[in-house]
């Protein structure tokens, strides 16, 4: 949650209590989690491994909580209802004990300055500059590092409280030993540290503030807590439901209807995609406002950095639901954060500062495809956005369509994915619309397009004598048909012949317009996915990313961390991405919106993985619900958008969009001067391509995958579409 205002504060939950906070901007947490202990005479729980809590909002799309505890044998409940305040660097957290004897810790674990991936032999030490002290005046427990401070106050004040060391005299360890509260040290650290307090009263209200000094910190506090709840909430609700009454929920299709909670969550989607983005660096949307597994690791890496294809989709998103000027500022800080080749770093911290690791095509060509679509929803685009385009073009001519420094969208493997190649071919019809002269000619795409089963589809394996199937798009495609080093494995990467990976990249083909839905080739591969990818559950059909997938819980339920490798679990956005190609082909548009809606957690946010087996419930862990992985995925909730805008317009708006009024547009004709060729399906031999007017003016190469790069067999099936027909 954030609140729409001056306030630089993101608070995040977790079985019922605040995990991590997030300040001063979204890439930086601050505290691991603020969680609550209950005890009484002889007795204490904590309330988080008690897990019988209820978690309600008066709107879906309105971040404003109730979390209800409850306990039997001793019996209490515990009401919490935080809230960020718009004005003041502060969360509030109102809360009501009742219990007979009952009385509340609120337990802290700063993470102070603690915010961006470290290698794994150094987490054990991070946070371990962090100090920690309680006011010896009884004003607050307080905590500093790296130059950040923060502050933690009662409105009540507390009664007794301790500063510690984790593990070892921190206040959880006092009661394990103790079984309540019997240490009160005064100060701790340097290490990694931690605070509690025993409240004076069941009721009252909690702030944590913070600043770049102990004053400002303290000031935080006291400015919040004299607000109090109530206009703080009220605050909170007016800059949220004025952004909220510009979401555009599609209309359900002529003579059909749509699952009964698709609005809600379409709103509340959206909603979930405005918190993720920073509120000094405009249009800096993050992945992802969680730490996957986070309770196995003390990483705190996750998903908070600016990937342009997770910022690309949450843009198309946003603009679905009718928030044009938030998907035009996205774009706007993308292309402010172009590198000078043209291309776009792996991801990014919110003030562009990059990650190591190879460019990836698939998001050099993202920022375009969105500026497509906002050019077609009739949208300014932000200054420099030509030039900026036709520099992505250019790179893209240069080191595609396939190269070695490239990887997958997982981030994983090097080669020929169809989902890259599908991005990259609609990217470079959608910057000849803003280039001009020669260089507005098609011929590169169209080469790219006509040889896409060269890189990408096998036919005549195993595989298809099993299923009864001609071929299959791969997942990778590699020169030769070669074996993939498939990681997250046990002993080490396992190398899998290309043609044996299956994943569902090539959905993206019909979708983007390059093939047909009811081509052979795609409903080939439509069949072997279903039956190697698909996984019913209680909730629906989810999908795997594909087969041999290590990145996910293992066995016995334990996060991916601990062993750096597990057991790949169904995502739920490869569900919305199934349902787009039902619309498409004419299938089913509810199934997969069903799915997805029945796949989200407690609180209506959408998980990277959900569990797909016998259920765990030591770890919280049931069939077809959330795994421990990342939640909220950004990535999902666009989907969950899109998929319910393309079945309420049966796949119009993938190629036409919408108006910013919601109000579905005309096809227009492609600009001036591309036409001829780019309008019908014609063949572009390889040894033509690098000498198009298009690729010598923007400094390309020919491919130098040889044919039949995954196995192909030259398809006669359907023929290919013009790439100029649809740009997604």
């Amino acid at each position: 949650m954030t609140a729409l205002g001056s306030s630089r504060i993101w608070a995040t939950l977790a079985r019922g209590i605040v995990t991590e906070v997030y300040w001063p901007a979204v890439d930086q947490p601050q505290v691991k989690d603020l969680g609550f202990l209950a005890a009484g005479d002889g007795w204490w729980r904590e309330v988080k491994r008690v897990n019988r809590y209820s978690l309600s909002t008066p709107d879906p799309a309105l971040a404003l909580p109730t979390i209800v505890h409850t306990s039997t044998a001793p019996d209490y409940q515990l009401v919490l209802r935080p809230v960020v305040d718009p004005v003041n660097d502060t969360l509030l957290v109102a809360y009501d004990l009742q219990g007979a004897g009952a009385r509340l810790y609120p337990l802290l674990a700063p993470h102070l300055g603690v915010s961006r991936p470290t290698n794994e032999s150094s987490w054990p030490s991070l946070g371990a500059d962090n100090l920690a002290w309680v006011d010896p005046n009884g004003q607050g427990l307080l905590a500093s590092g790296s130059g950040r401070y923060l502050c933690l106050q009662a409105s009540t004040g507390f009664r007794t409280a301790s500063a510690g060391y984790v593990g070892s005299s921190d206040g959880w360890t006092d009661f394990a030993h103790n079984q309540a509260m019997r240490w009160s040290y005064a100060s701790a650290g340097p290490g990694v540290v931690a605070l509690i307090g025993e409240l004076a009263a069941g009721t009252g209200l909690l702030a944590l503030g913070f600043g770049d000094s102990e004053a400002a910190a303290r000031g935080s506090c006291q400015a919040s807590l004299a607000a109090g709840y109530d206009a703080t909430a009220a605050a909170f609700r007016q800059g949220w439901q004025a952004w909220t009454a510009r979401t555009a929920v599609p209309p359900a299709p002529a003579g059909r209807s749509l699952p009964a909670g698709v609005p809600a969550a379409v709103r509340q989607s959206a909603a979930v995609l405005r918190t993720h983005a920073d509120h000094a660096a405009v249009g800096a949307y993050v992945a992802g406002l969680a730490i996957p597994w986070g309770e196995d690791t003390n990483d705190p890496g996750g998903y908070h950095l600016v990937w342009c294809r997770d910022a690309g989709e949450s843009a198309l998103a946003l603009a679905a639901a009718g928030h044009v000027d938030d998907a035009v500022a996205v774009l706007g800080y993308l292309l402010a954060h172009q590198s000078p080749d043209g291309s776009w770093p792996r991801c990014a911290y919110v003030d562009g500062s990059a990650m190591p690791g190879a460019v990836q095509l698939d998001e050099v060509a993202f920022p375009v495809l969105l500026a497509g679509q906002l050019a077609e929803l009739g949208t300014a685009l932000p200054a420099g956005a030509d030039a900026a385009i036709r520099r992505a073009a250019t790179y893209l001519a240069q080191q595609g369509p396939v190269s070695d420094r490239d990887v997958d969208r997982w981030e994983e493997n090097p080669g020929a994915s169809p989902f890259t190649l599908g991005l990259e071919i609609v990217a470079m019809v959608v910057a000849a619309g803003h280039l001009t002269g020669a260089d507005r000619d098609l011929a590169l795409a169209d080469s790219w397009n006509e040889r896409l089963e060269e890189f990408t589809y096998h036919a005549g394996s195993d595989l298809h004598r099993e299923f009864g199937t001609s071929g299959h798009y791969v997942r990778i495609g590699l020169p030769g048909g070669d074996r993939v080093g498939v990681g997250n494995q046990p002993g080490g990467p396992l190398s899998i012949e290309a043609a044996g990976l299956v994943g569902m990249e090539f959905l993206y083909l019909p979708r983007l317009g390059l093939r047909d839905p009811h081509d052979s080739r795609i409903t080939d591969t439509v069949a072997v996915v279903e039956a190697m990818l698909g996984r019913r559950t209680p909730n629906g059909t989810a999908y795997y990313r594909y087969d041999f997938d290590g990145y996910g819980e293992w066995i016995d339920g334990s996060g991916w961390p601990r062993r750096h490798f597990g057991i790949g679990r169904p995502w739920p956005l490869l569900a919305g991405e199934r349902g787009h190609y039902d619309v498409l082909a004419g299938g089913d548009r509810s199934a997969q919106l069903q799915a997805m809606l029945g796949m989200r957690g407690r609180g209506g946010l959408l998980p990277e993985q959900v569990w797909d087996t016998n259920p765990l419930p030591w770890r919280q862990l049931r069939n077809g619900q959330p795994s421990g992985s990342a939640m909220p995925l950004a990535w999902a909730h666009s989907e969950l958008i899109k998929l319910a805008d393309t079945a309420a317009t049966g796949g119009r708006s993938r190629c036409c969009g919408r108006s910013a009024t919601g109000t579905p547009r005309k096809c227009r004709p492609p600009p001036p001067g591309i036409g001829g060729t780019a309008l019908r399906w014609w063949h572009c031999p390889p040894a033509e391509a690098s000498s198009s007017p298009t690729a010598s003016r923007l400094g390309c190469s020919p491919a130098s995958t040889p044919a039949g790069a995954a196995g192909s067999r030259s398809p006669t099936e359907t023929p290919n579409r013009s790439v100029s027909a649809c740009t997604g």
